[in-house]
């Protein structure tokens, strides 16, 4: 399975984007990205290979973003190519999206968006999603990712990047786990907890069709229906190891019981 990181608070999001990656290496990969908002735009780095072969490609580049998201891709649909590599982009460079998951009827959906003028530059299922949200934005980003939701089938795990809400992030999952970390002045998104546990070691637990957005000081959360909800706080009280098993004894059982 692929790993996800979002990260948006008082300090640089590079680093805390790449040590996340780097603790859900775990989870199998074969390339590797990162999206931060600079300046009012959205900058990609994504390459084919090893995290090793990202950082490497990163390295002399200055950054000052504290919002970001990043990904580890095991390639389902597409190649394992830089191409094809998360985060993924709409037209205008507006939205940038990560995604664990299966989008099953992304064929039809592509044609649909190809038809409204929409332009693709990659093989993948994720590609849709940057597109649609793209398409149903209209001033709130949570809104235009539920208005997906009810478009698309599959299984999916989806944190989104926006210059239209420069400070938040936004994130969706059903049938694959996404888990929000509560820092101080800061939160995150992971795949698996390891990605923030030098961080916090409090977390809400994501459950399915849920929405939620995250700022430096806020977290929200919607249900099914649009409402606000309460989450309870789990504090994590294992070391990074057993965290990267979540109480599995290996790491087969684990991924085995992740599977939609």
């Amino acid at each position: 399975m692929c790993g996800i990181i979002g990260y948006t608070g008082n300090q640089q999001a590079m680093p805390v984007l790449m040590s996340g990656l780097a603790r859900l290496e775990y989870r199998g990969y074969d390339s590797a990205g990162v999206a931060l908002l600079e300046d009012g735009k959205i900058q990609v780095y994504k390459q084919a290979g090893k995290l090793a072969i990202l950082q490497e490609y990163l390295n002399g580049r200055s950054f000052s973003s504290v919002v970001g998201i990043g990904h580890t891709r095991w390639a389902t649909h597409g190649r394992p190519t830089s191409l094809n590599a998360h985060p993924h982009s709409d037209c205008g460079g507006r939205f940038v999206v990560v995604h664990n998951g299966i989008i099953e009827n992304y064929l039809a959906l592509k044609e649909w968006l190809v038809s409204e003028g929409h332009v693709f530059s990659s093989e993948t299922d994720t590609e849709i999603l940057p597109h649609m949200i793209e398409h149903f934005y209209d001033g709130d980003l949570t809104l235009a990712i539920s208005r997906v939701m009810k478009k698309i089938r599959g299984s999916y795990a989806m944190v989104v990047l926006s210059t239209h809400e420069p400070e938040n992030l936004a994130a969706a999952r059903k049938d694959s786990p996404l888990v929000i970390g509560l820092g101080e002045e800061e939160n995150f998104y992971a795949s698996d907890i390891p990605a923030f546990l030098p961080y916090t070691r409090n977390a809400h637990y994501l459950d399915d069709g849920e929405i939620s957005s995250i700022t430096p000081n806020k977290v929200t959360v919607f249900n099914q229906a649009g409402q606000n909800i309460s989450k309870p706080v789990h504090a994590i009280n294992w070391e990074a190891a057993q965290a990267e098993k979540s109480g599995y004894d290996h790491f087969m059982l684990k991924e085995i019981h992740e599977q939609p």
